[in-house]
């Protein structure tokens, strides 16, 4: 190899550096954005894409979205999911059997739906108003309220979307007097 063409790779490999820098510069946020949704999406600890779709579509029905952010955005089926490999493991088989449960009763309302998150929003309405009275039902929107607003640490509540619908000041530093006393 010449001097030549040493210092001809050299400039290359520089400029690209710069050029990737430059790039990587201009589209930081949206690069930190899609590594944070890539690396929440893969990893679920119980669920598989599958059943993550149904409860994520459950959730976003019971805390919907509107002019505030609701379960989706909240990200509340990793709570969901995390809890279920954790603290919830006793209702694992409620989740599986649920889930299967609410697939047959979509398909039974809507024949030829593919899956309750296939769903228009209506018919998920009209879905979960016929199984509302079910265990199943009722953890999951247990769950759902729990992973809007527990601390953000633990899956759910993601960008504390969830205090902040409460005005919660989450800096633990609080200075008494806390309530009401008699000095």
């Amino acid at each position: 190899m010449s001097a030549e063409d040493t210092s001809r790779r050299q400039f290359l490999v520089s400029s690209m550096t710069g050029v990737s820098t430059a790039w990587i510069a201009t589209h930081w946020p949206a690069v930190v954005q899609a590594q944070e949704l890539a690396h929440q999406s893969a990893h679920f600890a119980f669920f598989d894409s599958a059943q993550a779709a149904e409860i994520e579509a459950m959730s976003a029905q019971i805390f919907p979205t509107d002019a505030t952010p609701g379960a989706r955005e909240a990200r509340v089926v990793h709570f969901i999911d995390r809890s279920l490999s954790g603290f919830a493991r006793e209702s694992q088989a409620l989740y599986t059997q649920g889930i299967l449960d609410l697939q047959a009763r979509s398909k039974e309302l809507f024949p030829g739906a593919s899956a309750f998150s296939a769903l228009s929003s209506a018919q998920q309405i009209q879905v979960l108003t016929s199984i509302e009275q079910t265990p199943f039902f009722k953890t999951v929107r247990d769950h759902t309220i729990m992973g809007m607003f527990a601390s953000p640490k633990h899956g759910g509540n993601f960008g504390k979307v969830g205090w902040q619908l409460i005005a919660f000041d989450d800096k633990l530093n609080f200075q008494p007097p806390f309530g009401y006393y008699d000095r």
